[in-house]
């Protein structure tokens, strides 16, 4: 039996095809890879969705040359964002990104509407200024009051392809608009940015069947017979299906764009601890919570290799900084100057220079201060996440794209004094890939899938080595963060 796991990142896409043979045996290979990006246009940055389409076309296509006659397809991307269509399925305007000013003053103007931790303690949903409740109070109101419903990214993808008009819970759950409790749409929030029940489609669970793809649509390109599930929609949600945790012990970091870190919950935590923690209660499969908080992650070298014209590749720029000092500035992370600067080099020094740090200046050093950081920051947040379960954490597993960083998984070890186990790599489409094998009964259970991804994956092991320079760095992160 064949898969297709269509998932699409902030920088980039890929189409992963697996072929089932039973349980203990599945192959994986990549088949199309793709950029991904906002642009600025009318004002707005603002995602082609177009694009994504196209491209998406294109790898299904060879799909089918490399003789994929019928296979099941999912698609995940990144959360909050959406599109608006009109009552003839059209799209009423380009799909504007999180990363966009608009929301800047949106928190604010929000509040006096409702209360923020009132919001937090309904929906359990971090206070994050991109959130798609906050995007909607900013919203064009030409738009809304055209527009006959919202469809998130992946939905909106899976509408142009199938036709079937959904919305999977794992990414419904990112908006905020949803209450914890009842799992329905919370008519309170919904009233206070104008926005009718009526604009929103229905809920569905992951791994349901979403429909056939309409070849018609599509007669310029030899397109193989497939068919649609909804897999956990939102990439993180696919990443922490395929993390090869066992028990109730570990922690995870979805390691990107974002930083993602948290545990997998039965219930759902809006304490006020969680609150002032800005912890967040995103819905996972079969019922359960990822809890978790938002770390700007490998957004942050990311943004630096393009200021410095891609002059380095991502393993270059590791390998310098492995021969820098550790722990030459303490830099807060999560800092909202860091979520789209014009020059994130530029912005990391201004902001040494304003604490009166040493400024760093070599690409080793910047990345070095980039890597430091992000480990202190984990190590921060996940001594705040046992805090707030009253759960031990004995070890920490790190997936997707970061985790391939050697550097920056050793320093996640001493900083966090944890053992740290790193892969698989392509988490997120492997996640996307085991709903849709659960959803066809290739597997009895998520248990039971992740076993196979820990068999057929390879995970690479960085104990700790926590010294007192590690545990004083940590606690000097922590005075500055907390101010």
């Amino acid at each position: 039996m064949d898969y297709i796991a269509i998932d699409i990142g902030a920088s980039s896409g890929r189409l992963i095809h697996a072929h089932f043979t039973g349980p203990g045996g599945y192959d994986m290979n990549e088949i199309h890879r793709f950029k991904n990006g906002f642009h600025f246009k009318e004002g707005r940055e603002c995602w082609d969705i177009h694009h994504l389409v196209k491209e998406i076309l294109q790898g299904l296509e060879k799909a089918k040359q490399l003789g994929i006659a019928e296979c099941y397809v999912g698609i995940d991307t990144w959360g909050v964002d959406y599109c608006l269509i009109d009552e003839q399925g059209d799209l009423l305007s380009e799909a504007v990104s999180y990363r966009d000013k608009r929301t800047q003053a949106a928190m604010q103007d929000f509040e006096k509407k409702l209360p923020l931790d009132k919001l937090y303690k309904k929906t359990g949903i971090q206070i994050q200024p991109f959130n798609t409740v906050f995007q909607l109070l900013k919203e064009n109101k030409e738009y809304l009051d055209k527009a006959d419903k919202l469809l998130l990214i992946p939905d909106y993808l899976g509408y142009i392809f199938t036709g079937a008009v959904m919305m999977e819970q794992t990414n419904a759950s990112t908006m905020q608009l949803l209450n914890l409790e009842t799992r329905q749409w919370d008519t309170e929030i919904l009233s206070s940015v104008n926005v009718k029940t009526e604009l929103l489609p229905p809920i569905v669970a992951s791994g349901k069947i979403l429909g056939k793809l309409q070849q018609e649509k599509f007669k310029s390109y030899d397109l193989p017979e497939a068919t649609f599930i909804t897999v956990a929609s939102h990439d993180t949600a696919s990443a922490v299906v395929g993390t090869p945790g066992k028990g109730e012990d570990w922690a995870y970091i979805s390691s990107g764009t974002w930083s993602l870190i948290g545990m997998e919950l039965s219930e759902g935590i809006s304490t006020v601890e969680a609150f002032e923690a800005n912890f967040t209660n995103e819905w996972g499969i079969d019922g359960s919570i990822r809890f978790l908080k938002n770390i700007m992650g490998m957004w942050l070298i990311q943004e630096v290799a393009r200021a410095q014209d891609y002059q380095y590749s991502y393993a270059e720029l590791s390998e310098l900084a492995t021969k820098e000092t550790a722990f030459q500035q303490f830099i807060d992370v999560n800092d909202s100057r860091f979520l789209n600067p014009e020059d994130m080099i530029e912005e990391l020094q201004n902001y040494c220079r304003e604490t009166q740090q040493t400024v760093p200046e070599t690409p080793g050093q910047i990345a070095r201060c980039i890597y430091d950081n992000l480990a202190l920051c984990y190590a921060v947040e996940l001594e705040n996440l046992e805090k707030i379960t009253g759960r031990k954490i004995k070890k920490l597993h790190i997936v997707g794209g970061g985790s391939n960083n050697s550097l920056l998984n050793q320093i996640t070890a001493n900083t966090c004094n944890l053992t740290v186990e790193a892969g698989p790599g392509e988490a997120t489409a492997v996640g996307n890939l085991m709903v849709q094998m659960i959803a066809t009964e290739g597997y009895s259970n998520l248990a039971a899938a992740r076993e196979d991804i820990r068999n057929s994956s390879v995970l690479k092991l960085f104990q700790p080595q926590h010294t007192q320079k590690e545990y004083e760095a940590v606690e000097k992160y922590k005075k500055m963060t907390r101010g």
